[in-house]
């Protein structure tokens, strides 16, 4: 594995929002409640804090004149880490947490380039910034410009759903005879350069153009003037000091071959902004100035956590106290961490104290929790949940204030009267975690979990799933360092029939391995159990919890890289098994994957998407297999395969978040999600390729160092993880509506590539399916058009291409087609654009395409050969007049080729006969 590099902290300061909903709010012209957090890892500097602010003042004046005053940054809590001395100034945080936020230990060094989390379509928002203190300090000025337009730039991805408007992988496109550079606005000046760096010296040289193609050589890249005056576009390269606008209709480059395009229909920035909720709630303000910010400063603290645990008749139904107790021992024993101030509340129609809030600093105290939990003969009348929260408030006050303590809510939801003690929710400052055992859909919980930005999961009766465990599994906490926290490395069940065996294994990579644990639960009698290290070493010592039908190993010290084998024998009943780790080494995180939907509630039959992210710290890990399984809430699983190929449902291709639409309605209530990651010996970690700021090389009179690779690099083991998604509620039960042979019609193709082969077009694009990614779509529609506003807004108008061969494949396979186009006139120069959709059985049609562009180009050379069979000979002849400058070009474009192996150079007078033999 390519190690980690420490000398330098990156990706460290994160622009949040909470669970489901955001916790940023417009009020007025101002956002409040936005949350900027300082990574534990970054050492401690005051003079950061005083940096944030003036970064956070400077974009708030940046935006509000952007937005043409209508946006401003009204509040901003700044988190400071629990790594940091005290001070009393800091205050305790509330519902402000490090939940959700993708801790990031340091990574190669260099690496400073903004970016976001943003998985969803067009106008969708964002998940998370990330800026790095280099950023913060103004230190990366001459590359990403000043540090408050680097933060507009970003927000505007976050908050609005926009994309960027240049293209790494190809700065240029073909167009009225021309290489034009892909930017918004047209008006922003420069000049195509190759820029080189070689021994700590950097050079700047002029393209040149491919005889063949037409196109720049592909280190070829459009350098901006200095001085400029056309002030957009800000999604292009807000380092330019005359930038401070959004491109609109007016200015937008509709030609350009980048994202904003791709993702928006060709819309403009300011054309998406319109159409956002903020703008529409939102009226320009007078004053040529917004108010000024204001700041607080919020210290993590130590975690404050009790269960409350509802112990009603109901909770007698299907072993559930059973199973309510196996999972909350599991959590007492390897989820909390160390140093934690825990406490136990049981209720039923009123509530009791089972344990004090104790600190976890050993064993000693996690088994004196333990005890206190309650036993399977305890179920009382009806529940009362509020009653039980009053109580762990109560538990909370005797030691600490309860702002940013949390509460791990379990109950089966069979009480409506949670409503009456919202307010009393909100007036704490405590987080709720609710965890729904059963059936139930009642709204009040998942209230009280979206107002306090906690997590909210379900498990349904069918343990085989073993969904309580994995909920209990999901409040690891989000304020530690990622190698503090506990990894599930794996989760699942079986039920027997008849005598058998549960086997399987599991991969422990070089990250993981400390304080490992193998959780064993069964329905009936004790089953056979032990695990057998790579080392052929094998382990019994289960220590057995008869009465709870719990066993579970503690792995000493770091448990061996490589696989693992596990094998249970039991007579007919159902097993499940969990195994969790921890960090290896604190500098080295840990391979995670996270999951979510990208919405909490659906109708019937609007899709749901299903999104997890792959990662080793801040590194997205590309080439993972990655299956989520969802359960409904009569204890059905759906399994899916995610895809990060940036088709269907995914937005991105390889970029670590792996996607796919989810369609399997069984019935209404609560769904939940587990995801599991496989890595293999050909898995890469990789940096995020999309949505992040430019990366500028410089001005012609001032370059900057090259952007820092990244060697790829993966443990020969590979890994596995897996993680427990935010329950989601469907309602208007597909099985209750009038019967429908089809009604999901196939997904957009967003990838559609069109290049000329000779007089041919070859396009090639990811098949959709039948519904959305799924099955096998019933034929396709291409059309063309040399104009693109006839493409665009008149598609079923343009010319249509005969596609009576083309039979689609099954959906996520690559299409290709080749084809003469027919009925337009091409000559040399010609862009025809292309767009496609694709029909079911139906007739239910796909949206349009993304427009593909394809430039038709004769080159002027006359290839000359007189070669034998196998051998090919050009002949180049430049006519130089006293033109030094035109020589070195031509001899640098020669070092260029890539396909010759030997060179004869004749010096004759004024002409230069050059010969490029292969």
């Amino acid at each position: 594995m390519v190690p980690f590099k420490m000398p330098i902290l990156v990706l460290t300061l994160y622009l949040l929002q909470g669970t489901g909903a955001s916790l940023i709010k417009l009020n007025g012209n101002g956002y409040e409640d936005v949350v900027i957090a300082i990574d534990p890892n970054v050492p401690e500097d005051e003079k950061l804090i005083q940096q944030i602010e003036d970064m956070i003042s400077e974009a708030s004046t940046y935006l509000y004149r952007a937005t043409e005053k209508r946006f401003y940054f009204e509040s901003v809590s700044i988190l400071i880490p629990k790594t940091w001395q005290p001070k009393s100034d800091y205050e305790k945080p509330k519902h402000e947490t490090y939940k959700n936020v993708r801790s990031s230990i340091p990574n190669s060094p260099g690496n400073d380039i903004p970016r976001i989390d943003q998985f969803g379509k067009c106008g969708e928002r964002g998940e998370r910034i990330y800026l790095t203190p280099r950023i913060i300090r103004g230190e990366m000025l001459n590359v990403f410009g000043p540090k408050g337009k680097v933060l507009v730039h970003e927000w505007a991805h976050f908050r609005w759903g926009v994309f960027e408007e240049y293209n790494e992988d190809n700065p240029f496109y073909q167009f009225d005879g021309k290489n034009v550079p892909v930017k918004c606005s047209e008006g922003i000046t420069g000049t195509n350069k190759v820029y080189t760096c070689s021994g700590g010296s950097c050079s700047i040289r002029d393209c040149w153009t491919d005889p063949k193609t037409g196109k720049l050589n592909k280190d070829c890249m459009f350098i901006p003037d200095k001085v400029q005056s056309e002030k957009a576009s800000i999604m292009f390269m807000q380092s330019i000091d005359s930038v401070v606008e959004f491109c609109t209709e007016k200015n937008h480059n509709r030609f350009a071959p980048n994202l904003q395009n791709k993702m928006c229909y060709l819309k403009s920035t300011w054309e998406v902004i319109q159409d956002s909720e903020d703008y529409k709630k939102s009226t320009p303000m007078m004053a040529a100035e917004p108010p000024k910010s204001r700041f607080s400063l919020k210290q993590i603290g130590e975690r404050i956590l009790v269960l409350v645990i509802d112990t009603s008749r109901s909770m007698k139904v299907g072993n559930r106290l059973n199973r309510l107790r196996q999972a909350s021992q599991f959590f007492l024993l390897q989820i909390i961490e160390k140093g934690s101030w825990t406490g136990v509340v049981t209720f039923d129609s009123s509530a009791t104290i089972q344990s004090e809030l104790i600190q976890i600093e050993s064993d000693v105290q996690r088994k004196t929790l333990i005890s206190r939990l309650p036993t399977v003969t305890v179920a009382g009348g009806g529940a009362h949940i509020c009653s039980g929260l009053r109580t762990a408030f109560m538990v909370v006050k005797k030691k600490f204030l309860t702002d940013g303590s949390e509460m791990a809510l379990l109950t089966d939801g069979e009480d409506n009267t949670t409503n009456t003690c919202f307010e009393e929710v909100k007036q704490s400052g405590a987080i709720i975690h609710t965890i729904v055992l059963g059936p139930s859909t009642e709204k009040g919980l998942e209230k009280l979990s979206e107002m306090t930005g906690g997590m909210k999961t379900t498990a349904t009766d069918n343990v085989q799933n073993n969904g309580l465990i994995d909920a209990f599994s999901a409040l690891s906490s989000g304020n530690a360092a990622i190698t503090q926290r506990s990894i599930k490395l794996e989760s699942k069940g079986i039920t027997l029939t008849n005598e058998g065996w549960m086997n399987g294994t599991v991969i422990f990579d070089s990250t993981v391995g400390k304080d490992t644990l193998f959780l064993v639960t069964w329905t009936a009698q004790q089953p056979e159990m032990f695990v057998t290290d790579p080392s052929g070493n094998i382990y019994k010592n289960f220590a057995v919890e008869t009465s709870s039908q719990m066993a579970y190993l503690q792995i000493p010290n770091t448990a061996q890289v490589g696989i693992w084998t596990y094998s249970l024998k039991s007579s007919a009943q159902t097993l499940t098994l969990t195994i969790t780790s921890r960090a290896a080494n604190p500098t080295v995180p840990p391979f995670t994957v996270d999951s979510r939907m990208h919405k909490d509630t659906s109708s019937f039959p609007s899709p749901m998407i299903v999104y997890a992210e792959v990662r080793q710290g801040s590194l997205p890990i590309l080439g993972a297999n990655v299956t989520a399984l969802i359960e409904s809430a009569d204890g059905t699983t759906v399994t899916l395969q995610l895809l990060d190929n940036g088709a269907g449902a995914d937005s991105f291709k390889n970029d670590g978040v792996y996607s796919r639409y989810f369609l399997g309605y069984k019935t209404d209530g609560q769904y939940s999600l587990k995801v599991r990651a496989l890595g293999r010996t050909n898995t890469q970690r990789s940096r995020s390729q999309v949505n992040r700021a430019m990366y500028i090389p410089g001005s012609i009179d001032q370059v900057n160092k090259p952007k820092p690779t990244l060697s790829p690099g993966m443990p020969q083991t590979g890994f596995n993880v897996v993680s427990t998604g935010d329950s989601f509620l469907v309602s208007n039960d597909p099985s209750s509506q009038p019967s429908q042979t089809d009604i999901f019609p196939p997904c957009r193709i967003k990838d559609l590539k069109a290049n000329f082969e000779e007089d041919h077009i070859r396009l090639t694009w990811t098949a959709p399916g039948d519904d959305f990614d799924t099955g096998r779509a019933d034929r396709y529609i291409i059309r063309m058009s040399k104009d693109l506003s006839t493409l665009s807004s008149y598609f079923d108008s343009a010319l249509q291409v005969n596609t009576d061969n083309l039979i689609p494949k099954y959906a996520n396979s690559e299409e290709v087609f080749v084809f003469k186009p027919k009925g337009l006139r091409i000559e040399n120069g010609t862009v025809i654009y292309l767009a496609i959709k694709a029909v079911d059985k139906a007739n239910l049609m796909s949206p349009m395409s993304n427009i593909a562009q394809v430039y038709m180009f004769t080159s002027s050379l006359e290839d000359q050969n007189d070669s034998s069979p196998g051998t090919s000979i050009s002949i180049i002849v430049l006519s130089v007049v006293g033109s030094l400058v035109l020589k070195e070009r031509f001899f640098w474009w020669l070092g260029e080729k890539e396909d010759f192996q030997q060179l004869s150079f004749i010096h004759l007078s004024n002409c230069l006969s050059v010969t490029v033999c292969d």
